[in-house]
């Protein structure tokens, strides 16, 4: 195969690696992401950074940035669903996937992530 031929090939698998290329990823809209945190628990899990969290996040969101999350997603309970957000949705896919293939059965991606919340007018907190 072709040097150049390699390095792209090995570049669109490392880009499906990072945002995911693999089965389809569950999408959840904000209302519906509230009510599952409300009555069942879902985790709320925020992968921004530390100054877009400090902008504000929604109530009992647990912030661990995507950065992160292979080193901290121990203190997420397996058991739970959880719902994954960032600014926009396109963080949110990538920490999903993570979580999904580390053995989380029930993983959700936030559409359209904290923007579309903040669009619901759904409680946010500094």
């Amino acid at each position: 195969m072709p040097r150049v031929l390699l390095s792209s090939v090995l570049f669109v698998g490392a880009l499906r690696r990072f945002f995911g290329g693999g089965a389809p990823l569950e999408n959840v809209g904000a209302a519906d992401a509230r009510r599952l945190q409300l009555e069942e628990g879902a985790i709320l899990v925020d992968v921004r950074e530390l100054h877009e969290w400090r902008g504000g996040h929604a109530p009992q969101a647990k912030h661990i940035p995507l950065g992160e999350i292979e080193g901290k997603m121990v203190q997420l309970d397996k058991g739970k669903t959880i719902i994954v957000t960032c600014a926009s949705g396109m963080r949110s896919r990538a920490g999903a996937r993570k979580l999904l293939a580390s053995g989380f059965p029930r993983v959700l991606n936030l559409s359209g992530g904290m923007n579309a919340w903040r669009a619901a007018r759904l409680p946010m907190q500094k």
